[in-house]
This record gives C-alpha cells, sequence and structure tokens, in this order.
C-alpha cells in the first residue's frame, strides 16, 4: 500500500478525480455537440444521464478499486476468477491507451494555439482568415506530430511523478487555476451583447431542435466526460483510503464535472452569438469560432492565451489519469518500477497516436486509412483519428462501464457492497436506489448505446 501510494488527502483525490473527468470533454467536446443539437432539451437530457447513468458507475468504479487496492485488471482479478469479468479491467486499459493516443493530438493543437495567441497571430490576421488556421494546422502533419510528442512528454513527466508528488500535486495546482480561468472568462462572456441568446440556447427548452439521436449521444457523452469504462476511476480508487466517504466524493467530482461543462458552454455561446457566428459548428468551435470573437476584442492577446492555456490545462489533467491507468497495470501486476512503467506505456502511447496526427490523406500502412477502413464497413472517408475516436467513444466506454455496472450489482456479495457504499453513512438511505438503477437501468441505457452505434435505431 505505501510503496504503491495513496492520495495525501480527500480534497487531492477530489481534484485529481475531477481533473481526470474535466478534460477536453468537457471545454471542447461538450459545446460543440450541444450547438449540433440545439442545446436545450439536449442539456436536459445530458443532466439526467449524469445523474441517472454516470454517477451510479462512478460510484461502482470508485468502490471496486477501493475494495481491493489495484488497477482494472488486478481488481477483477482479485474478486472474481472468472476471465469474462477480468476482460472488463482489460477493457478499461485499452480504452485509456486508445484514447490518450488521439487526445494527446487535439490537446496539441491546443499547446500551438497557445504559442499562436502568445505571438500575436491572431489579432494580426483578418476575421475571414482565421478558422483557414485550424484547417491548416490539421494538415499540417509536421506540426500535428511535434505537439502530439511535446504534451505527451509533459503528461510523462507529471505521471513519472507518482500518485502524491506527481499527480495529486499536479492537480491541487492545475484545478483551482482552471476553476478561476473559467471564472473570469465566464464574467466577460457574462458582459457581452450575446450572452442572453446563450442562455437561452443553452437552457431554453427548444423541443423542435433536437434529434433522436443527441439523446443517445448525451447518453454516450456522459461516460466521456466523466472518464468512466476505461478504468480511471477505478486506478484513482485504488489510491483512496478506507477511512474516506466513497458516495460524497462520486457526488462532488460529477457536480464539479457537470459545472465546467455548462460554464463552457456559457463562456463559448456568448462569444459565438454576440459575432454573428453559428453555434452548430462541430469539432471547430473552438479551434475556430473562439479565436476569431477574441481577436477582435479589446485584450484579445490576453484572452486567447488565456482560454487555450485553460484548454491545455483540462486536457493535461484527464491525460495524466489515462496514462496512470496503463501504467499502474504494469506497476501491480508486473512489478515495475514506475519510472519503468510510466516512461514506457507513455512512448506507447506516443507511438501509437502518430497516425492520429497525421492528416486524413496521409498513407498509413500503404493506403490511405479511409480506403482500408472502407473495406471492414466503417464510414467511408474517416482516418485513423476518427476510427480510434469512434471504437473507444461508442464501444469500449459502454461496455466497460457496463460491465462494471453488471458486476458491482450482481458478482459482489451484499453485505460487501453495503459496507463500501457506507451502510451507516449519510448516503446509506440511497444504496436501495443506486443499486436498482446499476441493475435495471443502467443496462437497458447501455444497450440503448450500443443499438445506435449498429444503426439499429
Amino acid at each position: 500500500m505505501t510503496e504503491r501510494g495513496q492520495w495525501g488527502s480527500r480534497l487531492g483525490f477530489i481534484l485529481a478525480a475531477a481533473g481526470s473527468a474535466i478534460g477536453l470533454g468537457n471545454i471542447w467536446k461538450f459545446p460543440y455537440i450541444t450547438g449540433e443539437n440545439g442545446g436545450g432539451w439536449f442539456v436536459l437530457i445530458y443532466l439526467f444521464c449524469i445523474l441517472a447513468v454516470g454517477l451510479p458507475i462512478m460510484i461502482s468504479e470508485i468502490m471496486l478499486g477501493r475494495m481491493t487496492q489495484k488497477s482494472p485488471v488486478g481488481a477483477f482479478k482479485a474478486l472474481s476468477p472468472k476471465p469474462a469479468w477480468q476482460g472488463v479491467g482489460w477493457i478499461g486499459v485499452t480504452a485509456g491507451f486508445f484514447i490518450l493516443s488521439f487526445y494527446s493530438v487535439v490537446a496539441g493543437w491546443a499547446m500551438h494555439y497557445v504559442y499562436l495567441s502568445a505571438t500575436g497571430t491572431f489579432t494580426e490576421m483578418a476575421p475571414a482568415q482565421i478558422p483557414k488556421v485550424f484547417g491548416a494546422l490539421a494538415g499540417d502533419t509536421t506540426l500535428s506530430v511535434t505537439w502530439h510528442v511535446a504534451f505527451m512528454v509533459l503528461t510523462i513527466a507529471v505521471v513519472v511523478g507518482g500518485v502524491k508528488k506527481g499527480v495529486e500535486r499536479a492537480a491541487r495546482i492545475l484545478m483551482p487555476v482552471l476553476g478561476l480561468m473559467m471564472l473570469g472568462l465566464l464574467i466577460k462572456a457574462f458582459t457581452m451583447d450575446g450572452f442572453g441568446q446563450a442562455a437561452d440556447f443553452v437552457f431554453g427548452l427548444h423541443a423542435d431542435k433536437l434529434k433522436p439521436a443527441g439523446v443517445l449521444e448525451a447518453l454516450g457523452h456522459a461516460f466521456f466526460t466523466l472518464s468512466l469504462g476505461m478504468g480511471a476511476m477505478l486506478t484513482y480508487g485504488s489510491y483512496l483510503s478506507k477511512k474516506e466517504d466513497l458516495v460524497g466524493a462520486a457526488v462532488a467530482i460529477t457536480l464539479l464535472d457537470t459545472v465546467i461543462a455548462l460554464m463552457a458552454c456559457l463562456i463559448l455561446f456568448p462569444i459565438t452569438f454576440t459575432f454573428g457566428m453559428g453555434a452548430a459548428k462541430g469539432p471547430g468551435l473552438v479551434f475556430q469560432n473562439i479565436p476569431v470573437a477574441l481577436a477582435q476584442m479589446p485584450g484579445g492577446t490576453i484572452l486567447c492565451v488565456a482560454f487555450f492555456v485553460l484548454l491545455v490545462f483540462a486536457a493535461l489533467t484527464s491525460a495524466v489519469s489515462l496514462l496512470e491507468v496503463v501504467a499502474s497495470y504494469f506497476i501491480d501486476e508486473k512489478g515495475w518500477s514506475r519510472p519503468k512503467a510510466v516512461v514506457t506505456t507513455g512512448l506507447a502511447v506516443l507511438l501509437f497516436g502518430v497516425p492520429s496526427a497525421l492528416s486524413a490523406g496521409t498513407k498509413v500502412f500503404g493506403a490511405s486509412f479511409a480506403e482500408v477502413t472502407a473495406t471492414l464497413g466503417f464510414e467511408k472517408g474517416k482516418n485513423w483519428f476518427d476510427f480510434v475516436d469512434y471504437l473507444a467513444s461508442n464501444w469500449l466506454l459502454p461496455l466497460g462501464g457496463m460491465g462494471i455496472a453488471l458486476f458491482a450489482a450482481w458478482g459482489l456479495k451484499d453485505k460487501l457492497r453495503r459496507v463500501e457504499f457506507g451502510e451507516h453513512g449519510p448516503w446509506a438511505r440511497f444504496y436501495g436506489i443506486w443499486l436498482n438503477t446499476l441493475r435495471y437501468f443502467v443496462p437497458l441505457a447501455v444497450l440503448a448505446v450500443f443499438g445506435h452505434v449498429i444503426g439499429l435505431w
């Protein structure tokens, strides 16, 4: 236990776990999928999914980690001799590896935008030229690979420091700074002409703008944004003391993550509407709309730098947890030293992520990946980045989340489960609701996601 590492405090755990949850999913992805689905009802459904699916699975994942004091594969091995359950642990490790490989590419783009902002590039360009910068960056293989490498080296450096001196120390610095920066940008957004329109867009119930697929997208994003199904919360939970209030910590993490996601919308959409830009810009919303708008405002250079530094910080806190999941397997199960495990797995992720950093037209294994995946039935025109994102987000995360939910609900002895939940604690009266939600509602919700993925509806 001591050699393996533990959190220095409950606050340290909450900040680190919230940092894992709060990342590009909140500031980059949630605003753009909210824009694509018309806001309003989509946001309301997303909040319901967080409460009814995300929070129960998070409690389960932290519980399994704390109960065994092991990483995903070791945790299921300790609790069950059945290979199928151990496979759930492997899904978490695989998902963490895959996601970090393309996640670091997007984070690398954010690092490049910090550089462009700091050098005044956006303030010197005509507004019509700024959106083209993102396309040029995504298509520049040298720049994309360079920043991908830089971000992975930064992530490795943090995780090598260990649980308390590396991960927790970084979270204690980065999370308060991230919160202050978000608050400052939100205050600025509140003064803009488009804030009222943005608030109505995010919270107004516009039923006509929500597509049926948006309901399932909201559910799928609940997994992505809370770092569920990838073993991150299980791994972080394995460093948590038995004395801590597990359910209270999970509620705090979920609440912080949700607040940041909503704040991101109330920062981005006022800027978007004030300058007459569309909300449904897809993945380019952050990298195209924001620089255009901020560059035209007083102090545009400082605001641009602040926003993209915020994006890098958010990405780093999540990337650290993803690498910790992969490295912890070799630390726990293979007896590797932390430096060896972190550097080896970090370099493996770095190399695996290089194809994601390449442009869509780049040849991979002698042919464009779009051509290869088309023969496998994957959507034509997609590249390696899209494929890995699709595989992790639509298959591995929901599958891992369902496995964790089913095992916690059906595979554990009731007495042990009650003790871990806190049978005499402040949340004890919610035990029955939590258990029945895991047993019945969560599996049905995940099956709905899978049905959508394979085209049943």
